[in-house]
């Protein structure tokens, strides 16, 4: 596993923070373990709701929405963007990057150099201790998708784990249609 590998959750894992849910990783290390985003959760926030900006809440950066990004530290802000020239940023592949300055980030929202389709808001992340990840994956908890960064701008966020796994193909695309609850079948 790797930074800009995608995490999605097995069909029936029991854990409502990850229930059907697709994780872009942003760093893994054995050392240190591992952080990600939950990329197909809403929230009902936008980003001026969590920002006082300057020009308030009529500009198009304040009705960015935040994603919810996992359930470690929900009253902190994460983003993913296309811009290589935020200095800080760190590339996860295929034109997607983490972090970096949001100062010069806000500053290009609010000038309108980028918009919604370059950049996704998140509160909160996941994050696993050294090896945790490693066992759940090995448990079969997750299904890894390396290389996968790029799926973040491209998947709807409401339909991403069913659409990345139709994407994988063969026995995975039984699994995107699976009931949510197999009783009720």
């Amino acid at each position: 596993m790797k930074a800009g590998s995608l995490l999605i959750s097995q069909p029936f894992l029991g854990d409502p923070n990850f229930e059907r849910s697709v994780v872009l990783l942003c760093r893994h290390t054995n050392e240190e373990g591992t952080f990600g985003l939950v990329l197909n959760r809403a929230t009902n926030l936008l980003l001026g709701d969590v920002l006082e900006l300057p020009g308030g809440d009529v500009l198009p950066a304040a009705q960015l929405p935040l994603g919810l990004g996992g359930p470690v530290q929900p009253d902190t802000l994460h983003y993913l963007h296309r811009r290589p020239d935020v200095p800080g940023a760190i590339p996860l592949g295929q034109q997607v990057y983490w972090g970096g300055d949001f100062d010069v980030l806000l500053g290009l929202l609010l000038s309108g150099e980028i918009g919604e389709e370059e950049v996704r808001l998140y509160a909160g992340y996941s994050g696993w201790t050294a090896a945790q990840l490693a066992e759940e994956v090995r448990e079969n908890v997750w299904i890894v998708h390396p290389n996968a960064a790029e799926k973040v701008f491209t998947l709807a966020t409401d339909a991403f784990w069913q659409s990345i796994l139709r994407e994988k193909g063969g026995r995975y695309r039984v699994l995107s249609n699976y009931p949510t609850d197999p009783r009720l079948n």
